[in-house]
Protein backbone atom coordinates (compact mmCIF):
# COMPACT_ATOMS: atom_id res chain seq x y z
CA UNK A 1 0.00 0.00 0.00
CA UNK A 2 1.69 3.59 -1.23
CA UNK A 3 1.06 6.26 1.30
CA UNK A 4 2.07 9.88 0.17
CA UNK A 5 4.17 12.45 2.45
CA UNK A 6 4.93 15.44 2.09
CA UNK A 7 8.63 14.43 2.30
CA UNK A 8 8.17 11.35 -0.44
CA UNK A 9 6.22 8.29 0.43
CA UNK A 10 5.85 5.12 1.81
CA UNK A 11 5.22 1.33 0.42
CA UNK A 12 3.66 -0.46 3.50
CA UNK A 13 4.65 -4.26 2.37
CA UNK A 14 3.97 -6.08 5.55
CA UNK A 15 1.30 -5.36 8.36
CA UNK A 16 0.48 -7.83 10.75
CA UNK A 17 -0.17 -7.76 14.40
CA UNK A 18 2.95 -8.52 15.05
CA UNK A 19 5.56 -6.46 12.70
CA UNK A 20 5.65 -3.63 9.95
CA UNK A 21 7.61 -3.71 6.95
CA UNK A 22 7.72 -0.47 5.01
CA UNK A 23 10.39 1.04 2.00
CA UNK A 24 10.64 4.75 2.28
CA UNK A 25 11.64 7.03 -0.31
CA UNK A 26 12.55 10.27 1.14
CA UNK A 27 13.16 13.11 -1.59
CA UNK A 28 16.60 15.01 -2.08
CA UNK A 29 16.09 18.20 0.57
CA UNK A 30 13.44 16.69 2.53
CA UNK A 31 13.33 15.16 5.98
CA UNK A 32 10.68 13.37 8.51
CA UNK A 33 9.88 14.60 12.11
CA UNK A 34 12.37 14.71 14.66
CA UNK A 35 10.41 12.12 16.96
CA UNK A 36 10.68 9.43 18.76
CA UNK A 37 8.12 6.09 19.68
CA UNK A 38 6.87 5.23 22.60
CA UNK A 39 6.43 1.83 22.16
CA UNK A 40 7.83 1.07 18.71
CA UNK A 41 10.78 -0.66 18.01
CA UNK A 42 12.32 -0.32 14.44
CA UNK A 43 15.18 -1.18 12.41
CA UNK A 44 16.44 1.04 9.29
CA UNK A 45 18.53 -0.71 6.19
CA UNK A 46 19.47 1.99 3.22
CA UNK A 47 18.64 0.82 -0.22
CA UNK A 48 19.98 3.72 -1.63
CA UNK A 49 21.76 6.94 -1.72
CA UNK A 50 22.89 8.91 1.58
CA UNK A 51 20.85 9.21 4.36
CA UNK A 52 21.48 11.51 7.10
CA UNK A 53 20.81 10.58 10.75
CA UNK A 54 19.63 12.19 13.81
CA UNK A 55 20.13 10.38 17.06
CA UNK A 56 19.07 11.11 20.62
CA UNK A 57 19.17 12.00 23.66
CA UNK A 58 16.83 9.37 24.84
CA UNK A 59 13.40 11.18 25.57
CA UNK A 60 13.31 11.50 28.76
CA UNK A 61 16.70 13.28 28.48
CA UNK A 62 15.23 15.72 26.08
CA UNK A 63 16.01 18.61 27.83
CA UNK A 64 19.90 17.30 27.29
CA UNK A 65 21.66 18.74 24.51
CA UNK A 66 23.53 15.04 23.57
CA UNK A 67 22.28 14.20 20.09
CA UNK A 68 24.54 13.04 17.23
CA UNK A 69 24.27 13.10 13.58
CA UNK A 70 25.83 10.34 10.70
CA UNK A 71 25.79 9.41 7.75
CA UNK A 72 24.30 5.94 6.17
CA UNK A 73 25.72 4.65 3.10
CA UNK A 74 24.07 1.58 0.90
CA UNK A 75 23.78 -1.34 2.79
CA UNK A 76 24.19 0.27 6.27
CA UNK A 77 21.53 -0.01 8.98
CA UNK A 78 20.90 1.33 12.09
CA UNK A 79 18.64 0.38 15.29
CA UNK A 80 15.87 2.68 16.57
CA UNK A 81 14.89 1.54 20.11
CA UNK A 82 11.60 2.72 21.96
CA UNK A 83 11.96 6.62 23.54
CA UNK A 84 15.21 7.62 21.09
CA UNK A 85 14.77 10.81 19.55
CA UNK A 86 15.23 10.26 15.41
CA UNK A 87 15.35 12.38 12.40
CA UNK A 88 15.78 10.55 8.64
CA UNK A 89 16.95 13.24 6.00
CA UNK A 90 18.12 12.78 2.51
CA UNK A 91 21.10 13.64 2.53
CA UNK A 92 22.26 14.50 -1.06
CA UNK A 93 19.60 13.39 -3.71
CA UNK A 94 16.76 11.06 -3.16
CA UNK A 95 16.93 8.05 -0.26
CA UNK A 96 15.45 4.85 -0.05
CA UNK A 97 15.78 2.39 3.06
CA UNK A 98 13.51 -0.30 4.41
CA UNK A 99 11.99 0.08 7.79
CA UNK A 100 11.11 -3.13 9.84
CA UNK A 101 9.47 -2.56 13.29
CA UNK A 102 7.39 -3.68 15.49
CA UNK A 103 3.22 -3.14 14.88
CA UNK A 104 2.34 0.36 16.24
CA UNK A 105 1.67 1.96 13.04
CA UNK A 106 0.55 5.34 14.38
CA UNK A 107 2.97 5.30 17.59
CA UNK A 108 4.72 8.71 16.90
CA UNK A 109 5.34 11.95 18.84
CA UNK A 110 6.09 14.66 17.00
CA UNK A 111 8.95 17.35 18.78
CA UNK A 112 9.47 19.44 15.37
CA UNK A 113 7.99 19.29 11.72
CA UNK A 114 9.23 21.27 9.03
CA UNK A 115 5.18 20.69 7.57
CA UNK A 116 3.21 21.25 10.77
CA UNK A 117 2.20 17.78 10.90
CA UNK A 118 1.15 17.36 14.84
CA UNK A 119 3.89 19.13 17.23
CA UNK A 120 4.08 18.30 20.70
Amino acid sequence: MKVDKPWGYENRWAITDKYLGKILHINAGHRLSLQYHEVKDETIYVLKGSLLLELGPQHEYSDIETGIKMILSEGESQHIRPGLIHRYSADKGDVTLIEVSTAEIDDVVRLQDDYKRGEQ
